[in-house]
């Protein structure tokens, strides 16, 4: 099983998510909350038709931590380039700290020491 293939699904998967939650806030301003919320979770089904299989083919390579681990720094990563791009949001220096953070998170998760009860 290759360990990219989880990788690209949860990259798509992540578009789609992102877009779900934030891109209403640009693109159906004068919409009703119904409409709103239905498109959303439009989207959201092409989210879990690429999450769902990437989950299950990332456990057989990945822990599920090291899986999770990944998948909050795809999610920061294509949140700050929709932010940037799509919104036009203007990415901070805090954004730099989220990354070094998540960063350390990824070097713990994959760091594979076992912690052993007592």
């Amino acid at each position: 099983m290759s360990r990219i293939i989880p990788i690209v699904l949860l990259i798509g998967s992540n578009l789609f998510m992102t877009y779900a939650w934030y891109g209403h806030l640009k693109d159906m301003r004068n919409k009703s909350l119904l409409v709103v919320i239905l498109a959303s979770w439009s989207v959201a089904f092409l989210e879990y038709c690429l999450q769902v299989p990437a989950n299950r083919l990332g456990f057989q390579v990945y822990s599920l931590g090291q899986l999770k681990v990944v998948q909050e720094i795809i999610t920061m990563v294509v949140f700050a380039v929709f932010a940037m791009l799509y919104m036009g949001q203007r990415l901070t220096v805090n954004y730099l700290w989220a990354g070094i953070c998540l960063a350390g998170a990824a070097f713990f998760i994959f760091r594979e020491v076992a912690i052993q009860p007592h």
